[in-house]
This record gives structure tokens, sequence and C-alpha cells, in this order.
């Protein structure tokens, strides 16, 4: 029974793309934690898989320019770990406008606000930072929307210019547009007026 566990999980990690990261509970249909946590070793040791941290698994990604393998993606790490300790999460600072191409500068700690505790994380080479915000300020909007709005917030009111809002109108389908004017009316004013801008056609 165990081959036909390990064959299980050899399978879903061999058709992922490099660079994905894995927690224990995304094997939880397959065989218990014990048996997935030990067939997930087993993947270490071979070098399919790398260790993270303590539950956290990638599947690396090698370069044949650098010959080495290379570091972990900060957002799929982020995401993984919202998806093991089962907190929603969105990308906030600096975070927010890298991942909406807003500033070229690669943050030095990416950030997200997050349902869970606040908590901070360094791990290959990378630090995480976790800001605690209600519930009700992540669950009631889209990714789309609290991005934006984060994003908004680090850039400050008086540096979102006519370029940002062009740029971000761009980014954004209509749907996606419309659903932001809808969810972000408990925004602060300037924010929500900034999104109205964004919204328009």
């Amino acid at each position: 029974m165990s081959e036909s566990y390990s064959k299980q999980i050899r399978q879903i990690v061999s058709a992922a793309e490099s660079g994905t990261i894995f927690i224990n509970s995304d094997f939880s249909a397959i065989a218990s934690s014990s048996t997935v946590r030990r067939q997930l070793n087993r993947l270490v040791a071979e070098g399919t898989l790398r260790r993270l941290m303590n539950g956290l698994y990638e599947k690396p990604v090698y370069s044949e320019f650098l010959k080495e393998y290379l570091a972990a993606d900060p957002d799929a790490i982020a995401e993984a770990l919202a998806r093991n300790f089962r907190w929603t999460i969105a990308p906030c600072c600096d975070t927010a406008l890298n991942l909406l191409g807003l500033s070229t500068q690669v943050p030095s700690s990416w950030s997200y606000i997050s349902d869970g505790p606040y908590r901070t994380y360094e791990l290959d080479g990378i630090r995480l930072t976790f800001k605690h915000r209600t519930q009700r300020e992540i669950l009631d909007m889209s990714a789309s929307t609290i991005l934006v709005i984060e994003a908004l917030k680090a850039l400050g009111k008086d540096n979102v210019t006519d370029t940002v809002i062009e740029d971000l109108r761009k980014r954004f389908s209509k749907n996606e547009k419309a659903a932001m004017l809808k969810e972000a009316t408990e925004a602060t004013d300037w924010i929500y007026r900034k999104i109205g801008m964004i919204s328009k056609a």
C-alpha cells in the first residue's frame, strides 16, 4: 500500500511546474500526515524536492545558465504558508507595488496583510512579514480589490499620478474594475475616488 501512496505523491510532484511549493496537507487525500511526511522526506533526500522549512517543500527551479538552483518565489512561499495555516492573505506595501508593476524595486521584505497573527519568517534568503487585519478587511473583497487598495496606500495620495491610474486601468478587466467599485466602499475617501478613476472605461 505504501508503494501506491508513494507513486501517487510522486506523480503529483512530477506533474507540477518547477517552483511549485507543497505543504503536507496538499496530499491529505492520499495518505495520513505521517505517511505523507515520510514520502516527502524521501523526495527531499533524492533531490526531487527541497525543504524550505518544516512542512514546506519546493520543487526547485534549476538555471542552466547559472548552473544552480534559483531562490524560491517569495509570493509562492507566502501563499503556501497561508494555505498551511488557513490564513487569507493579500500583498501590501512595496510587495503590492512590485506585483502590480508599479515598482521595479525588489522588496527587501515581502509584506502581506493577513487574518492570522503577526508573523515574520526568514527562509531561503527571503524575509516574509504578515501583518494582522480583521477578517472583515480581507474576506469581503476580491484579491484584485485588496491588491489595488494596498498599492494605493503604499504610494500615498499625492503619488497616485495619472500614469499610475492609467496603468492600473489597463491591468484589470471590466468585471474586475466593477467589483472594485462595489467592494471598496469602506475604503478611505481618497482611495475610493482613485478606484473610481481606475474603473472608468
